[in-house]
């Protein structure tokens, strides 16, 4: 093994460690409140801002305003909501299936995250280095990767280097 090959698990191990800590329904609610939040902004943001024009002239920072309004406010909703489920979790004593659950989670989301950054590497000349060749873990998240670039348009996914 080599270092980057440690830099990978180590990735793996602090996403793990972090979701044991939160527990799965903590973090999985949160990735969903930021998704949601995200779609709320998107979907309502141009209504909003049509309702702030009599406030704010120009247009673009009227949008931009509502957007971050939008996102905030359904972010804290969230929170609230996250807050109490967890609370919940913990008063049936599920903590440690939570936990348990949470890990299982976290090391996914650690394997997503290191294959994305190996699909953006892919656009380097990094996948012909002999670093990348020698790595012990580097082709299993390439194969990953492979995958992800299948999901993309073929003007892209035709700039990647594996």
């Amino acid at each position: 093994m080599i270092g980057i090959d440690y830099a990978i698990l180590g990735v793996l191990l602090i996403s793990s460690f972090i979701s044991l800590m939160r527990g799965f329904v903590k973090e999985a609610l949160s990735l969903a409140g930021w998704v949601l939040s995200f779609w709320v902004s998107l979907t309502f943001s141009g209504g909003l801002s049509e309702m702030l024009a009599s406030s704010i002239e120009n247009s673009s920072f009227r949008l931009i305003i509502a957007f971050v309004a939008l996102f905030v406010m359904s972010l804290i909703v969230s929170t609230m909501i996250n807050f109490l489920a967890t609370r919940l979790v913990q008063r049936t004593g599920l903590s440690g299936t939570d936990r348990l659950l949470g890990v299982v989670f976290g090391f996914l989301r650690g394997v997503l995250l290191v294959s994305v950054l190996v699909l953006l590497s892919g656009l380097t000349e990094l996948p012909k280095q002999a670093m990348w060749q020698d790595s012990a873990l580097l082709f299993r998240f390439q194969a990953i990767a492979v995958l992800m670039r299948d999901f993309l348009p073929h003007s892209v996914a035709n700039n990647f280097h594996f």
